[in-house]
């Protein structure tokens, strides 16, 4: 049987990178889909390609800070398929990049926003939903950035997904006798689109490549995986942890 066959599953950020190669994972491994971004056009494509696999899935695009997206995804959720087992909060952006002194207030506030307080949006209606459902698991993307290293002119990014880890942490604690786990997966650097805007020149990459200890950056696929893996019951015990998924780079010091 597949890994999540008759379960539901929300991912956000779906329309690129690692949130969108999980969510054909997902599917593929069986589970109902209902994927978000703001993209519209994006995420329709991604739907078909799913549908036309053989799975079921329906795009909701909307701004991820607001928690009338949470809301609604999770209402979607339960509408169209029943309940939530599965929460892959993964939308977040870069931010506003520089030395913390430069960092302005603004831009601080909306890295905060974007990655941290809108995991806790959707938490907060995904929990619930999963009560009802009598357990689940919710994924939370976080980075080694701020945990294993601090990278410069990352500030406002790191402390947005060191706070994810947290977040998890209570989660864990809260909700386990519920039968709901929460973990925070920390991926290294990966091939997206979103990180070739940090990544953007060949030097920079060769620079970032040789900082792991695998020598190279993940493919999105590589880190959707990882997702499955605290998605579905082979973390069955998994609770409360950060998982990284870094290729070494924690470790590497050549």
């Amino acid at each position: 049987m597949s890994s999540l066959a008759n379960k539901v599953a929300i991912v956000t950020g779906a329309s690129s990178g690692i949130g969108r190669a999980a969510a054909k994972l997902f599917a593929a491994e069986g589970a109902k889909l209902v994927v978000s971004a703001r993209r519209q056009a994006e995420l329709d494509e991604l739907v078909t390609e799913i549908e036309e696999a053989g799975a079921a899935a329906i795009a909701v695009a909307g701004d991820i800070k607001a928690e009338a997206t949470a809301r609604r995804l999770v209402d979607v959720a339960k509408e169209r398929f029943g309940g939530l087992d599965v929460a892959f909060n993964n939308a977040g952006a870069t931010g506003e990049m520089g030395s913390v002194p430069d960092i302005s207030v603004a831009g601080w506030d909306e890295t905060l926003a974007t990655n941290l307080t809108s995991a806790f949006l959707n938490a907060r209606h995904q929990i619930p939903a999963m009560v009802e459902r009598g357990g689940g698991s919710l994924i939370f993307t976080s980075t080694f950035v701020g945990y294993s290293i601090g990278f410069p002119g990352l500030g406002a990014y790191a402390a947005s997904k060191a706070g994810l880890i947290g977040l998890a942490q209570v989660i864990a604690a809260e909700f386990g006798a519920q039968r709901i786990r929460a973990n925070a997966l920390l991926p290294g650097g990966t091939d997206t689109p979103a990180g070739r805007t940090v990544i953007s020149t060949p030097e920079m990459r060769k620079f970032v490549e040789g900082l792991h200890a695998l020598k190279r950056l993940a493919e999105p696929e590589e880190i959707a995986r990882s997702a499955l893996y605290l998605a579905s019951d082979a973390s069955s015990f998994m609770t409360g942890s950060a998982l990284l998924v870094d290729g070494g780079i924690s470790v590497a010091r050549t």
